[in-house]
């Protein structure tokens, strides 16, 4: 049986099936999630320097920080295509 990884970012990869939620980073709420990540051990920073854009949630309450944005993580841990609704691709988004 193999484990399904997400790559989040400069060759860090998470166990998809340990993914609880994705969310944007600038929020206050994510902001107090990553602090008391930090303050317990339980944050894992995998912006390699970079900017925070997106936020990620395990099973085991452990928070992963991505320079990704919230958007091309879902579409990764979803298995959808690089590809959304609007015709833009992650090469021509900001």
């Amino acid at each position: 049986m193999a484990i399904e990884m997400t790559n989040v970012g400069f060759g860090n990869l998470i166990s998809t099936a340990r993914v609880v939620a994705v969310t944007r980073a600038g929020s206050a709420p994510a902001r107090r999630m990553i602090d008391a990540a930090e303050k317990s051990g339980r944050l894992v920073d995998a912006t390699n320097g970079r900017r925070t854009r997106a936020v990620v949630v395990t099973d085991s309450n452990h928070i992963v920080l991505s320079h990704l944005t919230p958007q091309t993580l879902g579409e990764r841990v979803s298995g959808a295509s690089a590809m959304d609704y609007d015709g833009a691709t992650d090469e021509t988004r900001d």
